[in-house]
C-alpha cells in the first residue's frame, strides 16, 4: 500500500485519494455492484496507479464524473474508462475537453514540472459522453443515488458539484480549495464564483464534509469562510472598477494576495 496513491475512507463507502502531484483529489463512491469515480488525475501513469487503488477497494463497474475540464481532473479518463464506461461532465466542460491539445499543455508545464509535462504529452483525451446542463441523478446499482449539479459559473463555466446525500458529503471540485488560494485562471468567473459557492453551502449539512478539488477535506465552516473571501474579492473588483483603481492596487487588497488575484481582477474588470 502506498500512502500517496491510496484511498482513505472519509464517510460510509466514500473514499478520497489525495495525489501528491498538484495535491489533487479523486473520490470513489461504492455500492454493491457499482462504483463512481469523481475525477481521474493527469497522466496515464497516474491513472494506472489510480486504477490499482480502486481495485483494492472494488472491482465493480465504474461510472466517471469530471468536475470540470482542467487536465488534472480528466486526463485519466481514457485509462480508467472502458468502451462502455459512462463519463459525465457539464456540457461546457465536455466541449472544452474536446478542444484541449495535450502537446500544448505539456509545453506550458515543461519548465516547472518536466515529469508531469512528459506524461501530459502522451495522453489520449477521452471526451465525456454523458452531458449535464443543470442536474442529474446517478444510480449505483439501484442501491445508492448520487446527485450531480451545476450551480453556476466560478472556477470555470462548467463546474459540477457531486452530492452524496446518504453520507453527508459534497464534492466541490475546484470551486473550493484547501491549502492554497482559489485558482483564478483565464477561464474563471470572479464576479459569479461567490454566488455559486453560496449555493453549494446550501447543500452541505451542518456536520457534513466537503471534498475540495485540491487539499484536505474540510467542514462547512471552512467553505463558509472561503465564500466570504470570494465575496470580498468580488466587491473589491466592483469598487475598484467604479473608482478607476488599477488592477494591481485592487489585487493588493485581496484576501488571497496579489499574485493569486491579478487574473481575477483583470477578468472582473473586463466583465464589468
Amino acid at each position: 500500500m502506498n500512502e500517496h496513491t491510496d484511498f482513505r475512507e472519509i464517510a460510509d463507502r466514500v473514499y478520497v485519494l489525495r495525489h501528491p502531484v498538484l495535491d489533487v483529489n479523486v473520490t470513489l463512491v461504492t455500492a454493491p455492484g457499482a462504483a463512481l469515480v469523481v475525477d481521474t488525475l493527469s497522466t496515464v501513469v497516474q491513472a494506472q496507479e489510480l486504477a490499482t487503488a480502486i481495485r483494492r477497494i472494488t472491482r465493480d463497474p465504474v461510472t466517471i464524473v469530471n468536475t470540470h475540464h482542467h487536465f488534472d481532473h480528466c486526463f485519466g479518463n481514457a485509462t480508467l474508462a472502458g468502451p462502455g464506461t459512462p463519463v459525465w461532465a457539464h456540457e461546457d466542460a465536455a466541449r472544452q475537453i474536446a478542444e484541449i491539445r495535450p502537446e500544448l499543455l505539456a509545453g506550458e508545464w515543461q519548465a516547472s514540472h518536466p515529469e508531469l509535462a512528459a506524461g501530459l504529452a502522451g495522453v489520449t483525451v477521452r471526451v465525456p459522453d454523458r452531458l449535464i446542463t443543470t442536474e442529474s441523478t446517478l444510480d449505483l446499482a439501484g442501491l445508492r443515488s448520487v446527485t450531480v449539479r451545476h450551480l453556476g459559473r466560478g472556477h470555470t463555466s462548467g463546474d459540477l458539484v457531486v452530492v452524496i446525500g446518504d453520507a453527508g458529503v459534497v464534492l466541490a471540485g475546484d470551486l473550493v480549495e484547501q491549502g492554497a488560494p482559489p485558482a483564478y485562471g483565464d477561464d474563471a468567473y470572479p464576479l459569479e464564483w461567490p454566488g455559486t459557492v453560496a449555493a453549494l453551502l446550501d447543500l452541505v449539512p451542518p456536520d457534513g464534509t466537503v471534498v475540495p478539488g485540491h487539499g484536505a477535506p474540510v467542514d462547512r465552516a471552512f467553505v463558509a469562510a472561503q465564500q466570504e473571501q470570494l465575496r470580498d474579492l468580488e466587491q473589491l473588483i466592483r469598487t475598484g472598477h467604479a473608482d478607476g483603481a488599477t488592477v494591481e492596487d485592487t489585487a493588493g487588497r485581496s484576501p488571497f494576495g496579489v499574485e493569486a488575484s491579478l487574473v481575477a481582477v483583470r477578468r472582473g474588470y473586463a466583465a464589468l
